[in-house]
């Protein structure tokens, strides 16, 4: 057990016996190799299975919106960034959460690992991290990569690895994870198509899609009580996964989260059929950034970045 996990286990327990939260929000072992799964307890002894390590990938935030406060809850800087923009769009009061900040130095992508060593998990023994190295102990033998290596994409762009917004901070404020162009080389590539074959692309991923909505399940921003696809009057799109009606769907979607998706990556991670979502995520972030100045989850008083208007804002659209 490392400091930080023993720590936020008896910081957990205590606001449950103090009667300051009614639930906590965190990650137990997963039931498969190198995962972790969210644990939602009321029940002080539960908090003894809280786990802090390289695998805690869910946004656990997403779990606000079923839970009534005030809850405790583990929050990495992603994490605490979409608890703030639930904040701002009147979803969740900050008196009813109790943020216990994780400064979070990455999570490491488990495909990626498995690709580098051409074995699936059962048959790696074990993956451990040591600063900017990663070993990972299969077939006898130890294999060692850099850290850029082997972390999520969405973990290699964070800009804020600690919360900064929370109420306990277990640990040090001074986590520096990776190169935000680095994991956005992907659109880069994008950019650099001719239209026609960027079209083809994007007309091929979604081919692939079966429209199960994982993307929109695991997404915090995404918090409709009732999505637009399921409209029937009228119908927007067709519930068939048709590649069209795909992509309707997901270029809606990139639009309803404009300002409120703060790039955790948990759309890309929970697509069964791996569609590189966070490419239409990531340029949508960029966009947004260049013509508004804004960045989703940065600053719980400021007013949604729809519902904002300032004089000096370009009007190069009127004519």
């Amino acid at each position: 057990m490392n400091d930080i996990e023993s720590k936020l286990r008896t910081e957990a327990r205590n606001l449950l016996e103090q009667g300051k939260v009614n639930a906590i929000i965190g990650f137990a072992p997963g039931s498969l190799k190198f995962t972790t799964t969210p644990l939602i307890t009321g029940d002080k002894e539960d908090t003894d299975r809280l786990v802090i390590n390289p695998f805690i990938a869910n946004n656990l935030s997403v779990f606000l919106h079923e839970i009534e406060g005030p809850v405790g809850i583990v929050a990495k800087g992603c994490d605490a960034r979409s608890i703030v923009s639930l904040i701002q769009d009147n979803q969740l009061a900050r008196e009813d959460v109790f943020i216990l900040g994780i400064p979070c130095p990455g999570v490491i992508d488990l495909r990626k690992v498995e690709k580098l060593v051409g074995r699936d998990r059962d048959e790696i023994d074990d993956i451990t991290r040591d600063n900017d190295r990663v070993t990972v102990a299969v077939g006898g033998e130890n294999k060692e990569f850099s850290i850029t290596e082997v972390l999520r994409d969405d973990c290699l762009s964070c800009e804020s690895p600690a919360p900064k917004e929370y109420d306990l901070l277990l640990g040090e404020d001074n986590v520096v994870v990776g190169d935000r162009e680095l994991s956005r080389s992907h659109i880069r590539e994008l950019e650099s198509l001719p239209p026609a074959e960027r079209w083809e692309f994007w007309k091929n991923e979604f081919s692939r899609c079966i429209r199960c909505y994982a993307c929109r399940q695991v997404c915090p921003a995404c918090f409709c009580e009732r999505c637009f696809v399921e409209e029937s009057e009228p119908q927007w799109i067709s519930p068939l996964p048709r590649w069209q009606d795909n992509l309707v769907f997901q270029a809606t979607r990139v639009i309803h989260v404009a300002g409120r998706c703060v790039d955790c990556g948990e759309c890309e991670r929970a697509c069964p059929v791996n569609i590189p979502l966070r490419s239409l995520t990531g340029k949508m972030d960029e966009i947004v950034e260049e013509l508004f100045g804004y960045k989703a989850g940065t600053d719980k008083d400021a007013p949604p970045l729809m519902t904002a208007y300032v004089p000096e804002e370009a009007e190069d659209f009127i004519r």
